[in-house]
């Protein structure tokens, strides 16, 4: 009777481990195969802008195209208006897999984690428009974004921007000679500051948020940005003389954290690369169509003056010596060799 006994509680005990051992491979199932029903992937974002700036849209747009191509659920949460920081913040963030999976981030704020990103920040790049999307279109950045993603396990899941970057100045700049000295706000990464150097301007960093107070109260004179930030940050209250230099034209690469990346369904990673991808372009034609619309606005009701710099090839030559000199010493001659090769 005792044996019957033992026979059947050992019975009731395999049968028990048996049906939680089935349990959990339907609940947990295979790294990255996928979710339950009632495990929706929530993701969340961050942007400096408010809803009607470009890279917010842009955005917008990858979350949209994320759902239409994983077709399941999945949650997106976008904070707007700096509400977790800056992209410097965002970008830290993601490295790490916390409090941020996916936003736009400017080149110069990944420079801690690889020394070849700021070249695409970097001014007098590209010769136009048309040779800017070229390169985007290619694989002239793929080495940046294996390094960005090796060192700082942040995934570059496609290219945003297309701002053309001026000068925004509290008084005319047309020539050398009045650009000679101008204190003006750089970005972080060192080649901001000997470019600007070598055509006779005085930089310094300044953190993105500081710099209307910091033209306002005369710490500095100048800074520069494409239109959408200069409409976004009303800089035109301080800065309202555009001296067009058009010493840059913005790429934002569109980043998704590498951590984050690993823990998701394979369809929905798919899903995130080719949103990705396709977002960015739409971000490209969107800010680049734009930029001079809102310039072209702002000049029309009085909030701004735009001066053509007349000089232009005069900061393309002192430019050219730097550029190359930088791409030597981060290794990256290679890549800015097939930027310029590109037709």
């Amino acid at each position: 009777m005792k044996q019957t006994t033992f026979i059947a509680v050992l019975v009731v005990l395999v049968v028990g481990m048996m049906a939680v051992v089935f349990l959990r491979s339907n609940t947990q199932g295979e790294p990255g195969a996928g979710n339950t029903s009632q495990d929706v992937p929530t993701l969340k974002g961050a942007v400096q802008f408010g809803e009607e700036h470009a890279f917010t849209r842009t955005i917008r747009k990858f979350e949209e195209l994320v759902r239409e191509y994983y077709g399941k659920p999945v949650n997106f949460e976008l904070y707007l208006n700096s509400e977790l920081g800056l992209e410097k913040d965002y970008f830290a963030y993601m490295s790490q897999g916390i409090s941020v999976d996916y936003g736009i981030v400017s080149p110069a704020h990944m420079s801690t984690f690889s020394e070849s990103a700021p070249l695409m920040d970097m001014p007098f790049l590209f010769r136009d428009v048309d040779h800017w999307n070229k390169v985007l279109e290619s694989d002239a950045l793929e080495p940046i974004a294996e390094e960005v993603s090796e060192k700082a396990d942040v995934r570059l899941i496609g290219y945003a921007g297309g701002g053309i970057r001026n000068l925004i100045v509290n008084k005319p700049i047309t020539n050398m000679q009045e650009l000679k000295g101008l204190s003006m706000r750089v970005m972080g990464a060192p080649i901001q500051t000997r470019i600007f150097q070598a055509v006779g301007a005085s930089p310094s960093v300044i953190a993105y948020s500081e710099i209307y107070n910091a033209i306002q109260t005369g710490v500095i004179e100048a800074a520069e940005n494409e239109a959408a930030g200069l409409q976004q940050m009303k800089f035109y209250e301080v800065g309202p003389e555009i001296s067009e230099t058009r010493h840059a034209i913005t790429v934002r690469p569109l980043c998704f954290s590498g951590k984050t990346f690993r823990r998701l369904p394979r369809d929905l990673q798919a899903a995130i690369i080719k949103a990705g991808r396709e977002s960015g372009a739409f971000g490209r034609h969107l800010e680049s169509t734009e930029d001079a619309a809102i310039l072209s606005r702002l000049e029309k009701d009085s909030r701004l003056r735009v001066h053509e710099f007349t000089q232009r090839d005069e900061l393309l030559k002192l430019a050219e010596p730097v550029k190359a000199a930088y791409a030597k010493e981060i290794k990256a001659e290679k890549i800015l060799a097939r930027i310029n090769e590109l037709e």
